[in-house]
């Protein structure tokens, strides 16, 4: 767990109030497929699933699904209904979902989660790394505080589970990194999580990517669009940090600033 020298607290009313922001991204989103389409690499075909997050279903995940099947990718959705937690049975059936693709298709999955589809993404790949070629994760509150959100009486509420028990599932502690390669995508003005708890620490095989959006709009942002499709069409074995040279870095911040 990284040690923050304060303790963290949720994002601002005012912050909150911003994730009205979400339904023009998506607006951005559709005006900007022709320009995504031409620039965005296209994929090697392998397997990808996309989690959800807390309290939405795999229709808030049609935009970024259905850009990535444009680029050659074989996409799933988690096929669990609407994501309450990890309620009875669902760590098991996510962890049969995974398997089943992975040995259906001879080939390994990367796996994308959205806020908690993306804590999920990297328990799952702690218990099956012969099944999962890398994470990438949209504004997932893995480390710090788990009440450095503004939705953790939902989830209490949804699931529940206490979020001071959320170790006690599978994988292991959240907060340390997965077995293979972990990038995760996080904006400082996020209205729902801190967003100090939703980046990987720096090691050879992880990669924070910093983009100016909403918490609910992380899932159809042009720019994690883009960045989600360059991390996918990288060959497999040949993972490599993301790219910010040239025209990018007027979009992608440095996240070490």
């Amino acid at each position: 767990m990284i040690a923050h020298a304060q303790p963290l607290k949720a994002p601002s009313k005012l912050l909150m109030a911003l994730e009205f922001r979400a339904l023009p991204e998506l607006g951005g989103f559709f005006a900007s497929l022709p320009l995504l389409a031409a620039s965005a690499p296209r994929g090697d075909g392998h397997p990808v699933i996309v989690l959800p997050g807390l309290a939405t279903s795999d229709r808030s995940t049609v935009a970024l699904r259905s850009f990535l099947k444009s680029k050659g990718y074989s996409v799933f959705g988690w096929e669990l209904g609407r994501n309450y937690g990890p309620l009875p049975g669902i760590e098991r059936r996510m962890v049969d979902n995974v398997r089943r693709i992975h040995e259906d298709a001879g080939r390994k999955v990367t796996l994308i989660g959205w806020s908690l589809g993306g804590i999920y993404a990297r328990q799952l790949a702690k218990t099956l790394p012969e099944s999962v070629r890398q994470v990438i994760t949209l504004g997932s509150p893995f480390n710090g505080d788990p009440r450095s959100t503004n939705a953790w009486r939902l989830y209490e509420f949804t699931s529940g589970h206490k979020v001071d028990n959320r170790e006690a599932h599978m994988g292991g502690s959240l907060a340390d990194a997965p077995p293979v390669p972990a990038t995760a995508i996080y904006s400082r003005t996020d209205g729902i999580c801190a967003w100090q708890t939703c980046k990987e620490i720096p090691s050879p095989t992880t990669d924070n990517i910093e983009v100016a959006a909403s918490h609910c709009g992380l899932g159809h942002h042009p720019a994690v669009v883009y960045a989600v499709a360059e991390k996918l069409a990288q060959p497999e074995g040949e993972w490599a940090k993301f790219d910010r040279s040239g025209w990018k870095s007027m979009v992608y911040p440095d996240p070490d600033r």
